[in-house]
């Protein structure tokens, strides 16, 4: 069967660009192979799963491919590389941190099977046009491990200050009253920056080897820029760089593991908050007769994203003072945190040694941008007034 599949990939992968997707000729070839040769359908998942495998070498993580796959692709594809990804993963006895979590959002495949298609030759070209998007994905820079290259460690449940503060900002996506919102969210803040400090102190205490980690964080469209920004903001203002890889779709935040967890928490609730806010608001203004576009949700996310850096600087600030305060003196503290800022920017430079910095537009809307900025006031809880970095 290899010889079929050889056929098949020769003209549907590795052709002269006729290969592409909706029906070209060299995704139809190769998928009227596969289609009349059901006995080669064990090596056809096969060899998804071998480029999966060459996908984590060059530094890509499930979440990653997944995300990909849905904004370039259709949900059957969606459902064929959850289907993959949770068989080729299977084969290890150890993964690398995060990956459960990835693992367990991957989406449900169904009990009929990932591809439910009216036809062998449908199925065959989802897998086609799927193995052609995998097979280009370029090398990334990598924020762990690879898969098998893994080094088991302790199992622990998460803190117990994470599990409140989750608890928290649920409260805050769910209330219908802005005051609550306010409160539960600037509440979560502070543990956030507690947990943080008291993480830092010990770490210092113990003589702990603790250097910075990364994750990635998807920044879909649309109004990706307005959510590159906050999400730059919230990494700011919890120590942490966040790179923006604008093609992909996600940025790269670096820093320690406390304040990771920090930003992923925080950077995920306050998107749910201010998208809740802006639908509101622009239903408001229609309720008023004034029709609202695109300008005016780009502008009230920018805005948001604006007023929401400086709310989280405040509140670092703030943190901090009362964290010295209560030890008797910054002396131990202030040292701590720029060791720990110093380590966090020198694994940014290293990671991406070459970054830029892209202006903002589309700020165009006076009413969008007021009202985002009542709607980050009332989070109570981003940028510097540039957008966020680019590899």
């Amino acid at each position: 069967m290899d010889s079929v599949i050889e056929k098949a990939f020769a003209a549907a992968l590795y052709g002269d660009g006729q290969g592409g997707r909706n029906g070209h000729h060299g995704i139809d070839t190769g998928a009227s192979l596969l289609a009349a040769t059901p006995a080669a359908d064990p090596e056809l998942r096969r060899r998804g799963e071998e480029y999966l495998r060459r996908a984590w070498r060059h530094g890509w993580q499930p979440a990653d491919v997944v995300r990909l796959v849905r904004r370039d692709l259709d949900d059957p594809h969606v459902r064929l590389t959850a289907a993959l990804i949770r068989s080729e993963t299977a084969a290890y006895s150890h993964l690398p941190p995060r990956w459960a979590t990835q693992l367990a959002d991957l989406p449900d495949t169904g009990a009929d099977g990932p591809v439910r298609l009216r036809d062998r030759f449908s199925e065959a070209t989802v897998h086609l046009e799927l193995y052609r998007l995998l097979l280009r994905l370029p090398p990334i820079e990598p924020i762990g491990p690879p898969p098998g290259e893994t080094v088991p460690g302790p199992v622990e449940g998460e803190p117990r200050t994470l599990t409140r503060i989750r608890a928290l900002l649920a409260k805050a996506e769910a209330t219908g009253f802005p005051e609550e919102a306010e409160a539960l969210t600037a509440k979560a803040q502070e543990l956030m920056a507690r947990y943080s400090l008291d993480e830092a102190l010990l770490a210092a205490r113990t003589h702990a080897k603790d250097t910075p980690g990364a994750c990635r964080v998807g920044v879909d469209a649309p109004y990706e820029t307005a959510k590159a920004i906050l999400l730059d903001s919230v990494a700011t203002t919890n120590r942490c760089r966040a790179v923006w890889n604008e093609a992909f779709g996600f940025s790269t935040v670096v820093g320690f593991e406390a304040d990771l967890e920090a930003v992923e928490l925080l950077y995920t609730s306050l998107l749910v908050q201010g998208t809740a806010a802006m639908t509101k608001a622009e239903a408001g203004q229609r309720a008023a007769g004034r029709k609202r576009t695109k300008a005016f949700r780009q502008t009230f996310l920018l805005a948001y994203a604006h007023r929401i850096g400086a709310r989280l600087a405040e509140a670092g600030e703030h943190a901090v003072t009362e964290a010295a305060a209560e030890g008797g003196s910054a002396a131990s503290l202030l040292p701590v945190l720029a060791a720990r800022d110093v380590a966090v920017t020198d694994r940014a430079e290293r990671m991406f040694p070459e970054t830029t910095t892209t202006r903002v537009r589309g700020a165009t809307d006076g009413e969008g941008w007021t009202h985002g900025t009542a709607a980050a006031d009332r989070a109570d809880v981003l940028s510097r007034n540039r957008g966020p970095a680019l590899p």
